[in-house]
């Protein structure tokens, strides 16, 4: 998506990881449980989510942080194999562009196979779509519209 912000105002919204429940959709119940985390390459955050009513805690580590440009999340422990979460940011006169690539593996072979067909990857597409709207919302520029072509890659 592209949002007529510079660039730094957009990545503030990132750069807490308090804003992530409000980038959540609310029937995920997502809540941080860090405290007084500070956004830096070497950050731990834990969160607590609920899918399918169970709860599932999750960590990630900040592996790669250079505001205003984005960062990258990677999951120390969590529902995933493998999760990477590249937060990309470019500003081009004016205007940010503001991209997710997640690169992600599920456990449990063909059960995580099916899984992903049957409902994971239809469910992470509308958690990044309901982000897009979220973050719009946030930076609340009246009477400007957002470009908003979906650049959320998903790769498994």
């Amino acid at each position: 998506m592209t949002a007529p912000v510079p660039i730094g105002q957009a990545f503030a919204i990132f750069e807490s990881p308090y804003n992530l429940a409000k980038l959540t959709p609310s029937w995920l119940n997502f809540k941080v449980v860090s405290k007084n985390v500070e956004m830096r390459a070497g950050a731990e955050i834990e969160y607590v989510i609920r899918w399918l009513g169970l709860p599932i805690h999750w960590k990630t580590l900040i592996t790669s942080y250079d505001p205003p440009a984005g960062f990258v999340d990677e999951q120390a422990k969590g529902p995933y194999t493998l999760w990477r979460h590249q937060h990309l940011l470019k500003e081009i006169n004016g205007i940010t562009e503001i991209s997710d690539c997640v690169t992600y593996t599920l456990p449990l072979g063909v059960l995580g196979h099916l899984a992903h067909s049957l409902m994971v990857k239809q469910q992470l597409l509308g958690i990044f779509r309901f982000r897009q709207q979220a973050v719009k919302d946030l930076l609340a520029v009246p009477g400007v519209r957002f470009d908003d072509p979906t650049v959320i890659s998903l790769q498994t």
